[in-house]
């Protein structure tokens, strides 16, 4: 059986269903009008069941919708609701599938300023105006784009084949035939093909930020200016995406329940099922006038600077978190937070691994051998370090307390500073220098020590 470009086979239900829940998941999908190859139902019919005989014969290309019910006006069985046609977002922008995001963000701009209920004078601009905004939703946003473009409306409005536990029963909610005849005969095991929407305030989502700092930012903290974008609730309708002074009405279709019942009929008689009511789109309310502000979405998109303060000691991968300045939720809900996710801009001085910091310093071969005093540059400044005489080169040496600050330690905790010795030995000598070498050469090989070792 195919919808929505997905395959439900025989063999996903073997062992599953009895072979009477069997038959009525064949009459589910031959009471909404969908053809069945005869194999499918040859193979139903071969778990068990007259009703999967029945089904094989009622599937048959000759006789689906017309021996069974009869056809109506429009050439459809009758009392068979028809299948509502998916939202092709990429024609509601005019641009083709595979679009990248500067050619989909130009695209809505175009459409929205010709668009906007200010602007289009036609009866249905508002809905006009939040066809396109629903289309930009889901296609700006790389992880839904990608569930549209594999599974269409289904894979971004709830619909899928659910988590990393696998497809059970519950994930036939999408599939109504099957949600609605579940729902009859086993007290709605099969789904939410009759449930209402939610209609309370909602959680607003989380925002990611990506942040560069400097290296001492990192090392001492300090406060950072930083720009968003965000979802506030409009400021017209308080969040409600109702014209103000107006209230919304109860659906006259479904009582305000949100689910309609619909009676058809079947081999075995007739037969119940509930479904989505497309009057109210399952919330039970309907508005007559939208907010002119928001189009009826009850959020606006606004830019925001704020001013964060960066703790000492945060490194490359750190997190802070804004909180409430996500975007606000839909039906006027709190809003979500923001994620500054950092990274540190590299020093040419200093290497960071944890609190402790890496720096190298040069000393002349004599200084080495001699031993001496010299400046080594922290994040502090320049401090003396003392070097021993005999220093030989690549010796690591150690300034505590000198590093980065310990991020969630105790205060004034710090890391170390550890500076590695490179010994300068000369490529070119003069002859004086060249003359005191070699003496001291050959000093050191009568005593047995030093060049002449």
């Amino acid at each position: 059986v195919r919808r929505g470009g997905v395959r439900l086979s025989a063999a996903m239900f073997k062992g599953q269903l009895s072979s009477v829940a069997c038959g009525l998941l064949c009459l589910a999908t031959v009471s909404h009008g969908f053809v069945v190859p005869a194999s499918y139902g040859a193979s139903l019919a071969s778990g068990g069941s007259q009703l999967g005989s029945s089904f094989a014969a009622a599937s048959s290309p000759r006789l689906a919708g017309a021996s069974l019910f009869g056809r109506g006006r429009a050439g459809r069985a009758s009392g068979v609701v028809g299948l509502r046609a998916e939202a092709d977002y990429y024609a509601q922008l005019g641009i083709k599938k595979g679009a990248d995001a500067d050619e989909i963000k130009k695209a809505f701009r175009q459409k929205a300023r010709k668009l906007h209920p200010d602007v289009n004078k036609a009866p249905d601009a508002i809905k006009q105006f939040q066809e396109i905004q629903n289309a930009y939703e889901v296609l700006s946003d790389p992880q839904k784009k990608s569930m549209y473009d594999q599974f269409g409306e289904a894979g971004v409005k709830g619909g899928g084949f659910g988590g990393a536990g696998g497809a059970g029963f519950q994930d036939f909610g999408d599939f109504s035939p099957f949600g609605d005849i579940f729902d009859t005969f086993f007290g709605g095991q099969g789904g939410g093909g009759g449930r209402r929407r939610q209609q309370g305030p909602m959680q607003g989502d989380d925002l990611r930020l990506d942040l560069e700092i400097d290296f001492e930012k990192a090392i001492f903290g300090g406060d950072e200016k930083v720009q968003i974008s965000h979802l506030e609730n409009c400021v017209t309708c308080k969040g409600d995406g109702m014209k103000p002074g107006t209230k919304p009405r109860t659906c006259g279709v479904c009582g305000g329940s949100g689910v309609v019942t619909q009676v058809v009929r079947t081999p075995i008689g007739m037969m119940q099922q509930q479904g989505a009511c497309q009057q109210c789109q399952s919330t039970g309310q309907i508005v007559d006038e939208y907010c002119g502000t928001c189009a009826g979405r009850g959020r606006t998109q606004k830019s925001k600077q704020l001013m964060i303060t960066v703790p000492p000691g945060v490194d490359d991968g750190s997190r802070l978190r804004i909180r409430k300045e996500g975007d606000a939720g839909p039906k006027g809900g709190p809003p979500g937070d923001v994620y500054v996710f950092l990274t540190v801009k590299k020093s040419k001085d200093f290497k960071r691994d944890g609190a402790d910091i890496y720096t190298e310093a040069k000393v002349k071969y004599v200084d080495a051998i001699l031993g001496t005093e010299i400046k080594v540059k922290t994040v502090d400044g320049d401090v003396n370090l003392k070097v021993k005489e005999g220093t030989q080169p690549e010796t690591v040496m150690r300034l505590e307390g000198k590093g980065a600050p310990k991020l969630g330690g105790q205060k004034g905790q710090r890391g170390d500073q550890f500076v590695t010795v490179k010994v300068d030995i000369p490529t070119k000598l003069s002859k004086e220098e060249k003359e005191l070498l070699v003496k001291l050469q050959g000093m050191g090989a009568k005593s047995g020590f030093g060049f002449g070792r």
